[in-house]
């Protein structure tokens, strides 16, 4: 399919996630995206291994850069400075996720990158924006923790609980998308660039919108998390996680609290049906009610009995359990990336565009890879100019 961002080029001064995601997403809606690296060692992302590697691989690198170009150069060098500089004058997109100043002391700061090319969309990450933590490590968790997500999520008594992921990292990426997206198209109309800028503290904060608007507008209470099988901070019971005979059942929203106290067998449930306030004041003692019923059940029985009854429920999956469900197929999501001597299966991105999926099949670039054709291409251009 012909994707959307062709013949838009985007150099990549980015590493580990945060940045390198925004520029994993635009290559796949088909931009050209250069990755800037540092000769010899390159993203520090290439040596960060969180599993054993495959074919002498690292899949989480190849991961977050399938489908780029690798450019080394040396910024204390003065003609890889200039070709840099050659190379941004020429380009739609600059992205870079450095900590505040970094980008600036090399001379690929915003401004030195507009002066060079006025309709440059310029793109930049950073770990807290301009606060008073704007020195501060800007890293994942330290962004969780900051934010409240941390302390929001999990039970009233349980200890803080972070996200099994990178999700500042990746919130911050989208949204740094989004707003180059957005710029883009604003340059088509008035042909100016634009600086887009995020941190992963905001892009987590605005993750967080619905719960912290409920709280701003709530004479600044703290919600009262549920003491058991927490799940959204505000919502009452039944909602949460409950124990089954072999796994665990999540339920959501029910047609009524009597209507789920017939098919459990709790009549003890009757007292709270019809009196939403006090369901909301005893959410608790009603969600121990239904955790002491729900494992005398397979967690497929549940699923048999309530689903028909328009009660809002799940089997809570593990990745093998998903991935043995006809619904992962039928989604598409797995893909086989690069090919010859090294392949890896991996995760296309959840856009659809006329009902296919936008997504390149290239695998990370080696280290440096493009450079002597990415060097020709300018010298080219330089001539064809001249």
């Amino acid at each position: 399919m012909m994707r959307p961002l062709e013949g838009i080029t985007v150099v990549e001064f980015a590493q580990y996630l945060s940045g390198p995601f925004a520029g994993l997403k635009l290559a796949d809606l088909g931009a050209r995206v250069i990755k800037v690296e540092r000769p010899g060692t390159g993203d520090p992302c290439r040596g960060l291994f969180i599993s054993d590697p495959v074919q002498g691989e690292n899949t989480l690198f190849h991961a977050i850069n399938r489908g780029k170009e690798s450019l080394t150069a040396d910024l204390r060098d003065p003609s890889d400075r200039a070709m840099l500089q050659d190379l941004v004058a020429r380009a739609d997109v600059v992205i870079q996720n450095f900590r505040p100043g970094v980008i600036e002391r090399q001379g690929f700061g915003h401004e030195a990158c507009h002066a060079l090319n006025p309709g440059l969309v310029y793109g930049s990450i950073s770990g807290f924006g301009e606060t008073d933590w704007r020195d501060l490590p800007g890293q994942d968790l330290l962004a969780q923790s900051r934010s409240g997500l941390v302390w929001l999520s999990g039970s009233r008594d349980d200890p803080p609980v972070p996200m099994g992921l990178a999700v500042a990292d990746m919130l911050s990426g989208e949204a740094l998308t989004q707003g180059i997206l957005a710029a883009l198209v604003g340059r088509g109309r008035t042909g100016q660039g634009a600086l887009v800028e995020t941190s992963l503290l905001e892009a987590v904060l605005s993750f967080q919108f619905e719960v912290l608007t409920t709280h701003l507008n709530d004479g600044g209470k703290l919600p009262d998390r549920a003491g058991m099988g927490g799940a959204h901070a505000y919502i009452g019971a039944p909602y949460g996680i409950y124990p089954t005979a072999d796994g665990w059942l999540a339920l959501a929203m029910v047609p009524s609290l009597a209507a789920l106290a017939r098919l459990m067998d709790l009549p003890e449930l009757a007292p709270f049906a019809d009196d939403p306030a006090l369901a909301r004041s005893r959410r608790d003692e009603i969600k121990a009610m239904i955790a002491r019923a729900t494992p005398g059940r397979r967690t497929a029985d549940w699923l048999a009995l309530l689903q028909p009854a328009d009660i809002w429920c799940a089997e809570v999956l593990d990745w093998a359990g998903l991935r043995q469900s006809p619904v992962w197929a039928q989604l598409g999501m797995e893909r086989l990336f690069g090919g010859g001597d090294f392949a890896f299966r991996g995760i296309r991105g959840p856009v659809r565009l006329d009902g296919a999926a936008p997504c390149g099949a290239a695998a990370a670039p080696a280290l440096g890879a493009d450079r002597a054709r990415i060097i020709e291409e300018l010298s080219g251009r330089k001539r064809a100019a001249g």
